[in-house]
């Protein structure tokens, strides 16, 4: 998707990818394995995710990047976080404690700027992605992952052609496609979750599982 895309959802309120609550996928599988307090966790495409807050309260420190400015001046207003805000190369970067978001382009973002981490965690950002643009994202996450980082990874599988995303359906040979060459792979959950989202239903879905993967890049 263009930027500008993304601007015009976050201006006119269209933001039903967001959860006014923290993900359940997260909170029952984090932490993963070899990931402990004080480590650092990468949040890509990361809106005004309630889940940066709840990894922060946990004891990690987080990094979140995102391209509209309105949804990170909402993150921080809703919550009531003072931030500082410096610039940082072609980004702008906000932060507060044991938080920072970078406001910008993730295609933009280079691994001397953002520095080591331990972990990245991917809620929204893949299942954001349009089928051609999906291979471009893998390549800069592994480029900016270190060797041994941790990712959480979830997605939803669904037939394609019953609706048009974002999000789109990333099914589990796409995952293997994108990543095999750079991770380990292991699908750790599949759930069955039409039933509780009626919008999906609405939008005509006759089958929708939400898929969680531990990811380790080599």
């Amino acid at each position: 998707m263009e930027p500008d895309f993304w601007h015009d959802r976050w201006e006119s309120g269209r933001i039903g990818f967001h959860l006014d609550t923290v993900n359940p996928w997260l909170e029952h599988h984090w932490p993963m394995p070899g990931v402990n307090r004080g480590a650092r966790v990468f949040v890509p495409l990361c809106g005004k995710s309630f889940d940066m807050l709840w990894l922060l309260e946990q004891g990690y420190r987080v990094t979140g990047i995102e391209i509209s400015q309105l949804a990170i001046e909402a993150f921080f207003s809703e919550h009531r976080l003072e931030a500082q805000t410096e610039p940082a190369g072609q980004f702008t970067r906000w932060r507060h404690k044991g938080l920072d978001v970078l406001c910008g382009d993730f295609f933009d973002l280079d691994k001397s700027l953002l520095g080591p981490v331990d972990a990245i965690y991917d809620r929204a950002a893949l299942i954001a992605m349009p089928p051609a643009l999906r291979p471009r994202y893998a390549a800069q996450l592994a480029g900016l992952a270190d060797r041994d980082t941790r990712q959480l990874l979830i997605t939803l599988d669904y037939n394609q052609p019953e609706m048009s995303g974002p999000p789109f359906s990333v099914a589990g040979d796409e995952v293997n496609r994108l990543f095999g060459d750079s991770c380990s792979i292991e699908l750790v959950d599949s759930t069955d979750v039409l039933e509780e989202n009626a919008k999906f239903r609405d939008s005509g879905l006759t089958s929708l599982r939400e898929q969680t993967y531990f990811l380790i890049h080599l």
